[in-house]
């Protein structure tokens, strides 16, 4: 049986608080500031993952910096943090390390990372594209869609997660915008998908005028806080939010019933699996790129999977295979926490359509 470990990190404040109530009587800063000295840890183990093939146990190993402090502090700082909680992997005895959240963006995106373990590294993202790609259609379905005819906007789609899911969606939508800071990544982006697909993209930095403008949006942003408002979606809108921490902001969900907001990435794990942590979810539910790691112990394929920016289609198409044999499967359609079912996306369905009647009297 190959065993696996899956890193993690606060991505706030507000996690330290979770774990250490008592901490709440400390200033932020200082208690930010001792945990960028701390230590990595082993946070929980993994069992009952078992496929109708192979089973597998691993441990959540966590790195102590937040998400803001890994944008901040020298790259290399946080390297060696992150390379530290992997060979605290390595001594548990994981034969295979998935990187978590902000891990798996620092520096090349696991490359380094894997270059100093003895073990095999993957960030997850190829699992987490196909589940974001599977999760979006089903939402653009529900709401009455027709991916050829809706305008999509991908943000974050210089990423090595947002760059592949606009390539998949090239393939059958024709009004697409891409979204980044860097103007040459982005009409790099734009030039594989004309030459790969025969599709012309716009690409733009305004987030705002990109969001007004779209039915259908992705978003895949590095962003430490949330850059999606109430005010910037149009009544209809899916927005499918694969970023940890979250592009799309609660206000969303308070102030606007007229919109639908999905998780991305979200897989239901066979086998009466126990993480042994509260992370959020409810049984047997982990993020994509978590299962990624499970599968690929699963499989034994004990190699570095998904590293660098540069995510291929057949990594994405072999993982979703791997993934059905061995009964992971898309955890339904969630929003900020919660299952959403069909008669709750009919109800924000109707609510759009009125709102949408309203504008146009």
């Amino acid at each position: 049986m190959a065993e696996f470990a899956f890193m993690i990190h606060p991505l706030d404040h507000n996690d330290y608080l979770r774990k250490f109530p008592y901490l709440r009587f400390f200033p932020e800063q200082l208690v930010e500031r001792v945990f960028r000295l701390a230590p990595p840890i082993k946070v929980s183990e993994i069992t009952g993952v078992v496929s109708p093939y192979a089973q597998t146990r691993g441990w959540f190993v966590s790195c102590p910096l937040t998400a803001a402090q890994m944008v901040s502090l020298p790259e290399q700082f946080v390297l060696n943090k992150i390379i530290a909680a992997g060979r605290l992997a390595e001594k548990l005895g994981a034969r295979i390390l998935g990187l978590g959240a902000f891990t798996s963006v620092v520096g090349d995106a696991g490359i380094t990372v894997a270059k100093n373990l003895r073990i095999a590294v993957t960030t997850g993202n190829s699992y987490t594209v196909a589940t974001a790609i599977e999760g979006t259609k089903k939402a653009a379905e529900l709401m009455g869609y027709d991916l050829k005819k809706a305008h999509v906007a991908v943000l974050g789609a210089t990423g090595s997660i947002g760059k592949v899911c606009a390539k998949l969606l090239a393939r059958e939508v024709k009004n697409m915008t891409l979204v980044a800071r860097d103007k040459a990544k982005l009409e790099d982006v734009a030039a594989r998908i004309l030459y790969d697909s025969g599709l012309a993209v716009h690409i733009t930095a305004d987030v705002r005028a990109a969001l007004r403008s779209a039915q259908i949006i992705i978003a895949v942003t590095s962003a430490v806080d949330t850059i999606i408002g109430p005010q910037d979606l149009q009544p209809g809108a899916i927005v499918c939010d694969v970023s940890r921490p979250r592009n799309v902001s609660r206000q969303v969900a308070e102030e606007r019933d007229d919109v639908l907001v999905v998780e991305g990435g979200v897989v239901e794990v066979p086998g009466d699996v126990d993480f042994h942590f509260n992370f959020g979810f409810p049984p047997r539910m982990a993020y994509a790129c978590m299962a990624e790691t499970m599968i690929l112990a699963l499989e034994n394929r004990l190699e570095n999977f998904s590293l660098g920016r540069d995510i291929t289609l057949e990594q994405v198409e072999e993982i979703s295979a791997l993934a059905k044999k061995h009964g992971f499967k898309l955890a339904g359609l969630r929003s900020f926490e919660r299952a959403i079912d069909l008669g709750q996306i009919e109800q924000i369905r109707r609510r759009a359509e009125a709102r949408r009647l309203k504008e146009a009297l």
